[in-house]
């Protein structure tokens, strides 16, 4: 509690300067922190505005690429159909041959054909690693060398079910088939792929904005706090500076009460020096007339 009244005049307007010097570097460190905490929200609000595009951007993404997976596994699917159907065509094709021509040799040609043919499907289409590749294309090798030698001794042979014929035609169909679906699975797979990193992109990037707007949001809340700290120093000081104020205009009011009750002349003819010494000298007295006093 700080008793003004106990204060001469010149401190008193000692006081009152410092006060004013004070109240006034309060409210410019005031405004300064408050212009930095807009800064940093309007940064802020930029990160949450960005984040907010990037989240739409990102769920149409994520509908693309579903939408991809989507197709894709309908053409997987017909793919498997039209290769089961040929698996069933081949099972057909061998029991037929096994009861029309039961030729042992001409049997392992066409066993051997159609494993080439598997191998090479299943080169071509299986993802597999270059020791399994290698494999692969070994055994593929091994198999043709055996056919051309078989058919060497097959050449003899003249007559083919026409049956046959048209099984062979109805798989290499179905195989057909089922290649070009799966060159649609490769498309839409390799497309969906493409659409599924850009959306982890997005994810990441998004990620990384939160956390700058939440670190943005901590340094506003921060720097306004401290804005609003010296705001109400800034306050209290001003209180202080009022209440200075008024103390030296009830002294000055008292004062020259006083002086006009004692001389009129005397009152007109005093300086603002001649009047604090006035005040000085009646300090005692002016305080009869009541002590004021303001706690800060």
């Amino acid at each position: 509690m700080d008793d003004l009244s106990s204060l001469s005049s010149k401190e008193l307007r000692h006081e009152l300067g410092k006060a004013e010097e004070k109240y006034r570097q309060l409210c410019e460190k005031r405004d300064e922190l408050n212009q930095k905490a807009r800064l940093l929200r309007e940064e802020r609000d930029m990160l949450n505005e960005e984040k907010r595009k990037l989240i739409e951007e990102m769920q149409k993404t994520k509908n693309a690429r579903d939408e991809l997976v989507k197709k894709m596994r309908e053409h997987k699917k017909r793919r498997g159909e039209y290769q089961e159907q040929a698996k069933e065509l081949i099972k057909k094709k061998r029991d037929q041959r096994k009861k029309y021509m039961g030729n042992n040799v001409f049997l392992r040609a066409e066993e051997l054909k159609l494993e080439i043919r598997r191998l090479e499907y299943e080169q071509e289409t299986v993802p597999m690693n270059p020791k399994e590749e290698e494999r692969i294309i070994k055994e593929i090798k091994e198999k043709r060398e055996e056919y051309e030698r078989l058919k060497k001794e097959l050449e003899k042979q003249q007559h083919i079910e026409l049956d046959l014929e048209n099984l062979d035609n109805a798989i290499n169909q179905l195989f057909e088939l089922a290649d070009k679906e799966h060159e649609m699975v490769v498309k839409y797979y390799q497309e969906s792929q493409e659409l599924h990193n850009k959306f982890l992109k997005l994810v990441e990037e998004i990620s990384k904005l939160i956390n700058e707007a939440n670190e943005k949001h901590r340094e506003y809340l921060e720097v306004k706090k401290r804005a609003d700290e010296y705001h109400r120093k800034a306050v209290e000081m001003r209180s202080k500076i009022i209440a200075i104020r008024k103390e030296r205009r009830e002294r000055y009011e008292k004062a020259m009460k006083m002086l006009e009750e004692f001389n009129v002349q005397a009152r007109h003819m005093m300086d603002e020096d001649e009047i604090e010494k006035f005040i000085e000298e009646n300090m005692e007295k002016l305080k009869k007339e009541g002590k004021i006093s303001i706690g800060l």
